[in-house]
């Protein structure tokens, strides 16, 4: 849906998102358990990860580590001491009773995140604060009359990253998710995995008059798994909210889930305060000491955000701005495009806005992603000497297609393969001139409308040219030569 679908008349949402992204360490946040995915039920527990009395909590360094560089990368403030707390609370798939949490003090705070909606104009969101937390379980339903649960994701580490209520539209909040998924990806602690929920979103919503500076009665969406429908639910929440506001009725504050197929939200639960949560400093562990050092350490080690490198890309390699958004989409996209462009710094030159649009047009066809995975058929230092290949007048552009296919899956170096394939531009001025001179002789209408000025007709002689030569021809030399004999017979 474009911008204007979501016009609200003289109502004016808020919406703030909650982000709860899995970090990539091997273990879980307070044992050894391993984190990985889709292994059989209960597969990976221990006392710890059950709330088993007497089983106490260690905390994985590794994951402080991520959390505090994905703090950094947000632009936040890192305390040096933060606390863990125990958030109370009873579900099934909460074997302790209580999740450790972060609450009064958390790891990190007051950062930011700029966003590039469709339609409307890029500008800073806030980031309340970025803490860290355990993960719940699983609960499993579908299985006959029963609903079991798995606790292999219990204890998993979490940041739950809060934006701040500055949201104004659904595209808003789309682009915001979809760009806070892209730094934790290209900082690599979060596989931006939606469908197996390493990566979730909570939406706050309420709606106001335009111009009223008080919020109104606020509704979480639970549980967004993708970025159409946390679209889609803002949008079918919000025209809910106002329907009820116009008619004079009131509404409690509430958590509710999102039906995608009947598009309707429904109620889940009466929302609690956080005084519901009933927060103590978790008596098992001390509190978190990120010093100076260690932040600066971290910071050091900072990788560039997607936001950079576009901007490098742009500013060092002359990429055009949609080039490089596309390039920086995914981490390894990106690398495999700089990998090329470095590898044309050597002997074989290429230049880098070529190659990337190279990448565009044919590589990413046949690229596979899967979170933070990709699979190319080529390797980039191939694509490099094959773009080169081609600035070089040694093989033309229709042939590179065709190169191309040649080298996916092997190890060969494009030039090898031009020999064996007997791939060569024609580019001999006698054979391109006597090709030239035959095609105006057989198309004279065409060649006096060129003499009387059609100039564009040009490119109708060259591209017959190029379909006699098979596309073998070099086109840049083909064109001089047509110009050339297209005004000496008419001389």
């Amino acid at each position: 849906m474009g911008p204007s679908a979501f016009d609200y008349g003289d109502w004016e949402p808020v919406i703030g998102l909650e982000i709860h992204a899995q970090l990539l360490t091997r273990t879980k946040l307070f044992c050894g358990c391993a984190t990985s995915f889709g292994d059989p039920p209960n597969s990976h527990c221990c006392p710890v990860c059950l709330g088993l009395p007497g089983a106490l909590p260690v905390l994985n360094a590794a994951a402080v580590e991520m959390a505090v560089t994905a703090g950094l990368a947000l632009g936040c403030q890192i305390n040096h001491r933060s606390i863990f707390a125990r958030k109370n609370y009873f579900y099934p798939d909460l074997p302790k009773g209580y999740q450790i949490s972060q609450y009064e003090e958390p790891l990190a705070v007051r950062g930011h995140l700029r966003i590039e909606p469709e339609g409307g104009e890029p500008r800073e969101v806030g980031i309340t604060r970025v803490h860290m937390e355990e993960d719940a379980g699983k609960n499993v339903h579908g299985l006959g009359s029963d609903s079991m649960v798995d606790l292999n994701r219990a204890g998993t580490p979490l940041i739950e990253i809060v934006g701040e209520p500055d949201l104004r539209s659904p595209p808003e909040a789309r682009d915001y998710m979809k760009r806070l998924r892209d730094v934790l990806l290209f900082i690599g602690v979060n596989d931006g995995n939606l469908e197996q929920g390493s990566f979730r979103c909570d939406a706050n919503v309420s709606v106001r008059r335009r111009g009223d500076e008080t919020f109104g009665t606020r509704v979480e969406m639970k549980n967004i798994n993708s970025f159409r429908f946390v679209e889609e639910a803002l949008d079918v929440e919000i025209r809910r909210q106002i329907r009820l506001l116009e008619r004079g009725e009131t509404f409690v504050q509430q958590t509710r889930g999102y039906n995608a197929d009947k598009r309707e939200s429904y109620p889940l639960r009466e929302k609690e305060g956080d005084e519901g949560y009933r927060y103590f400093p978790d008596p098992d562990l001390p509190p978190l000491d990120c010093d100076e050092a260690f932040v600066a350490q971290v910071r050091s080690r900072l990788p560039e955000t997607p936001a950079q490198k576009r901007a490098r890309f742009v500013a060092e390699l002359g990429l055009g701005d949609y080039a490089a958004g596309v390039l920086c989409g995914h981490p390894r996209v990106a690398s495999f495009f700089e990998e090329a462009a470095l590898w044309a710094m050597g002997p074989r030159r290429a230049t880098p806005t070529k190659i990337a649009n190279f990448i565009l047009s044919e590589v990413l066809r046949d690229t596979t992603i899967d979170g933070l995975d990709a699979r190319f058929t080529t390797t980039p230092a191939q694509i490099a000497e094959l773009v080169a290949l081609i600035e070089e007048g040694v093989i033309s552009g229709k042939q590179a297609k065709s190169l191309y296919q040649s080298l996916a899956g092997t190890d060969q170096s494009p030039s090898s393969l031009v020999e064996a394939l007997g791939l060569s531009v024609i580019a001999d001025e006698g054979t391109l001139e006597a090709l030239a001179r035959e095609l105006v002789d057989k198309n004279p209408k065409q060649a006096e409308s060129y003499r009387a000025g059609k100039k564009a007709l040009l490119g109708f002689f060259v591209g017959q040219l190029m379909k006699a030569t098979s596309g073998n021809a070099d086109p840049k030399r083909a064109s001089q030569i047509l110009e050339r004999v297209l005004e000496q017979d008419g001389g």
